[in-house]
Formats: structure tokens, sequence, C-alpha cells
């Protein structure tokens, strides 16, 4: 018996003269190729991903028949575009070593509390909530991503958020274009998202990758390679996020609440007045140059009420500080840069 536990007969030569040699070299043979393809599969399953549990949610579901508020201009609805996205990026997540654990893997409705409660059974690392956009002005098209409540409480969610908001913006945009990182305070002024909200404590974000009413992005989110390239900027994201030390997520602290602004929604954010949110911010800004407070004042608002996550946004409300400063409301004008500090930590107007 040999040291691989073959036995080998020096008498009686297996298959003729020198089998013997040639069986423990096939032997060794086969044992190296085994040897070699073991630590190539160890070495493709061991990403910064493995063992990670992360919680996928396609946004909304099963409301075909009650909203007309998530349809595009030809009736792709915005719940199955999330999901066949969020469905691609499972598959993604898993070969790479992730557990996924999904809040719905069909076209149904599941309560946003539920969303949330699931994640934190599952004692998720991460949460992200896959949804896509709609504006009255068919011609916006960029990704924005939102971080719960404000950004100094909340590094861990920032980070994820500003860099999926790179990647779409690379993977779907070419690297071109705006891209919007912001509070969900922007668009819930009085406490946020529910599904980020509840989940508070695992580093999550809510992605909205473009705008599915602009008409020629309608027609690419309905090509199913379009979807998977926005999967594959989920998944750079993720991968990047994993493979640096986050930063914590703290308490939140209500004592230094900031006060709400009012803000458009859904229906308000489709109608004419809304269209106007990029002129308004134009015509405000030289109204405040032109040291006509009042006046700049006003247009800003209404273009950051009608737009809060918009790329200009960000700007309205440091030029409102401006305009209150001229008029003597000095308070006013450090709670609306406090706003943009917090709740706009990245802004590309282009």
């Amino acid at each position: 018996m040999n040291g691989c536990g073959v036995c080998i007969s020096k008498q009686e030569p297996l298959f003729g003269n020198g089998a013997p040699m040639r069986l423990v070299s096939l032997f060794v043979v086969a044992l190296v190729v085994i040897l070699g393809t073991s630590c190539a599969m160890t070495s493709r399953t061991s990403t910064s991903l493995d063992g990670r549990v992360v919680c996928l949610d396609p946004g909304h579901g099963g409301t075909a028949e009650t909203d007309q508020f998530r349809v595009g201009p030809t009736g792709e609805r915005e719940e199955w575009v999330n999901l066949r996205v969020a469905l691609l990026l499972r598959d993604m997540l898993e070969e790479a070593g992730a557990r996924v654990v999904m809040t719905r893997t069909e076209d149904v409705a599941v309560s946003l509390k539920d969303r949330a409660d699931l994640a934190l059974a599952e004692n998720a690392d991460l949460f992200l909530s896959l949804h896509h956009n709609a504006t009255a002005d068919p011609s916006v098209n960029f990704p924005i991503v939102y971080y719960h409540n404000r950004a100094s409480e909340n590094q861990a969610s920032v980070l994820i958020a500003r860099l999926l908001g790179e990647e779409l913006r690379a993977g779907l945009f070419n690297g071109n274009g705006p891209v919007s990182v912001v509070s969900d305070r922007t668009i819930f002024p009085n406490s946020g998202t529910s599904v980020l909200r509840n989940s508070y404590g695992i580093p999550g974000v809510i992605g909205e990758a473009s705008f599915f009413t602009n008409p020629d992005e309608e027609a690419r989110l309905r090509d199913p390679a379009y979807n998977r390239r926005e999967a594959q900027a989920y998944l750079r994201a993720i991968e990047r996020y994993f493979a640096v030390a986050t930063p914590p997520v703290l308490s939140k602290d209500s004592s230094d609440d900031i006060p709400a602004f009012t803000v458009f929604q859904e229906a308000e954010r489709m109608n004419d007045e809304a269209r106007r949110w990029k002129e308004n911010f134009v015509e405000g800004r030289e109204a405040v140059r032109g040291e006509r407070p009042e006046e700049g004042l006003r247009l800003l608002e209404l273009s950051a009420r009608s737009f809060p996550d918009s790329p200009v946004a960000r700007d309205c409300h440091l030029l409102r500080a401006e305009a209150l400063d001229q008029l003597g409301r000095s308070d006013d004008a450090a709670t609306a840069r406090r706003r943009a500090e917090e709740y706009y930590v990245f802004i590309r107007s282009r």
C-alpha cells in the first residue's frame, strides 16, 4: 500500500509494463486538478459580501388598480420595474456570497411596516429599497438616493447612498448629468419615509435610479439588459460599501430637530406649477442677487417645494438663507443653512 492508498504490485503490473507508475501519475494529476478547482471556487466566493445579510425591498407592488401616479407615459408601472431589478440583484448578491432577504418576490402589496420589520427580524447588514421616480417635467432624468433624517447621525447610510449615487450615475448615465443624495426629510419633512424610519439602526437607503416619467427612460426600463445594468450598479456600490470600515448609525437627537419645510406631494408634484421648478430657481437667484429678497424668497421656496430633491434644491435653501439675512431674519437663515447641510450631502447639478 503506497502513501496514496493505492495498492501496486511490483510482480504483477496492472495493464502492462509501467502501469503502476502511470496510475500514480494519473492520481497525482487528478489530485492537483481537484485541489486547484477547490481553490478557484474558494477564491470566487470569498468576497466582501461573503456572509453578509442584505434586505432588498422592491418598492410598492399590487397597486395597478388603485393609483395612477406610478405609471410611465406608455403604461410601464414603477412597481414592475422595481421587482425586475431587485430579482436580478438578488441573484448577483447570492452568487457573490451574500444572504438575501426579499420583502416581496411578486407583484403584491406589502405594508411599509412589514418591510422594515423583516429587515430587523433578519438582522440585515444593509437595507435597500429599490424605486424609480416621477415628476411633472418629462425632461427630468437622473438618480436620487435617500438616507433617513440627518446626515451627521446616519453616516453609514450616507456612505452607501453616496456610493450608490455614483454607481447609478456611472452605470446608467455614463457618468454624466445630475445626481442627488439627500435626506428623506426633503420629501417627507415631518418624519421621513416609513421604511427607513422603522428600520433605523440598519444602514439603509431608498434608491430612485431614474425617472419613468421621462419617455425615453421608460422605454429603456422595459429592456431586461438595461435592468441588469441597474442591478450591476447596485452590486458595485454594495461591494464598495462592505470593502471599507463603515461608520456607525447614531441615535437620533430629537432635541435638535430641524423644522419641517412643507413640500408638494405626489399629485401636486405632477401639476403645471411644479414644471417651473428650474425657472423659479433661476429667477429667484437673480432676485436675491439683485437685492429683492422678498421676491427671491417666494420663488426659491416655490422651486424647493415643487422639486425638493432636485439638483438645485440645496442651492435654493442656501439662497433662501441669503434672502432671509437681507430681511433681518438671522435665526431663520441659520435654520435654512442647517437644513442644507444635514439634508443635502451630495449634489451634482450637471
